[in-house]
């Protein structure tokens, strides 16, 4: 990546001051990075198409031809305020591996959504939330917010066709659901989910799961310790099974809060329901976040090339046939992992009566 540190010379516009005069008009100027130790933003020259391609607004839209320049925080707050005709912001949260970039890349379909898949900034405030109040916070309460606040305000730019700007969550930065829909009260949400066993054989069924759930692991078994008074098991000692448990109970958790202090704002949405009537499940959605849509899209939906591909990866083919029989190897070959997972929610729930309540809860 090329970036400017947004020195210039007299008479002469930095890349930074080029992206900066555009961040408050226009979704070419994205802000791909948060940085809370050095107090600055990156950011990146992007476009339409870019925004289409990319399954993760994270480092992997990052090449050796990628303009960018870092701003101040403070730069990026003042531009944020400038925004002019932000469209509606909606979110997409998800527990992970349910069918969330799918829906992101069918709601891009329509011609009218901006879909932005997984900003890197929303991870990183995640973190900060998690930390507030305490010692080792780099922001205040009143800074969080702020930060949320001009993010909330950069991701509602849209293209001239765009009505409605989409943010799909990481599955983690569900966490931040109840946050987001706090400070934007036309904010709506779908809350992706599996039950316990399909999320288990598909977590399983990935070949980079183990790392997957081992770096997570940290994080979500302290979220799951604040709620739960009898201790857990450490880390070390849990099976992959046990940890792809952990990641569904962690994250069914927080839909669970959002969907209770938002019932109005927030749908659950079961993929595996969703794949058994594609053009339903869409339109559903498409009511939710107030969106009409010509007839023709719907009509034609189940014929999307979209659902032909996986949509994280659109070069490898991925259909629900596919799927389904991966899961189906998956439950064989994982069977005493995935029977280890269901026993340790199981055990759970004897003995905690809010995991019991979100193993028995019903989806969407």
């Amino acid at each position: 990546m090329t970036a400017d540190s947004g020195s210039s010379s007299a008479g002469t516009r930095s890349p930074a001051d080029e992206l900066l005069a555009r961040l408050s008009a226009s979704p070419d100027a994205y802000p791909q990075k948060l940085d809370l130790v050095g107090d600055k933003v990156l950011l990146v020259q992007f476009d339409a198409g870019a925004y289409a391609r990319a399954s993760f607004l994270d480092d992997r839209i990052l090449t050796p031809t990628t303009h960018g320049a870092w701003i101040s925080v403070g730069q990026a707050v003042a531009a944020a305020r400038l925004v002019a005709n932000p469209r509606p912001l909606h979110f997409i949260f998800h527990t992970g591996h349910v069918g969330s970039t799918l829906v992101s890349r069918l709601l891009a379909e329509t011609g009218v959504v901006l879909s932005l898949r997984e900003p890197l900034p929303l991870r990183t405030l995640g973190d900060a939330h998690d930390v507030l109040g305490q010692p080792e916070s780099l922001l205040s309460g009143a800074q969080f917010d702020v930060l949320l606040a001009t993010f909330s305000y950069l991701w509602s730019r849209g293209y001239d066709l765009t009505r409605t700007v989409v943010v799909k969550a990481t599955s983690s930065a569900g966490r931040l659901a109840s946050p987001l829909l706090a400070r934007a009260h036309n904010a709506r949400a779908i809350y992706m989910n599996l039950e316990a066993e399909p999320y288990l054989a598909t977590l399983l069924a990935g070949q980079n799961s183990p790392i997957d759930l081992r770096g997570h692991g940290p994080g979500r078994m302290r979220r799951l310790q604040s709620r739960i008074v009898a201790p857990l098991a450490p880390l070390h000692a849990m099976s992959i099974g046990e940890l792809a448990a952990m990641s569904w109970l962690a994250e069914s958790w927080s839909q669970a809060d959002a969907l209770e202090r938002f019932a109005d704002r927030v749908i659950a949405l079961d993929f595996d329901r969703f794949l058994a009537d594609v053009t339903e499940s869409m339109s559903r959605i498409l009511r939710h976040f107030e969106l009409t849509v010509d007839g023709h899209y719907l009509s034609e939906l189940s014929r999307s090339p979209v659902l032909t591909r996986y949509s994280k990866a659109p070069e490898h083919a991925y259909t629900p046939t596919i799927r389904a029989e991966v899961l189906r190897e998956s439950r064989s070959y994982n069977a005493d992992e995935i029977r280890k997972g269901l026993n340790w929610l199981e055990r759970l729930a004897r003995v905690d009566g809010g995991v019991a309540n979100i193993l028995n809860r019903p989806g969407g």
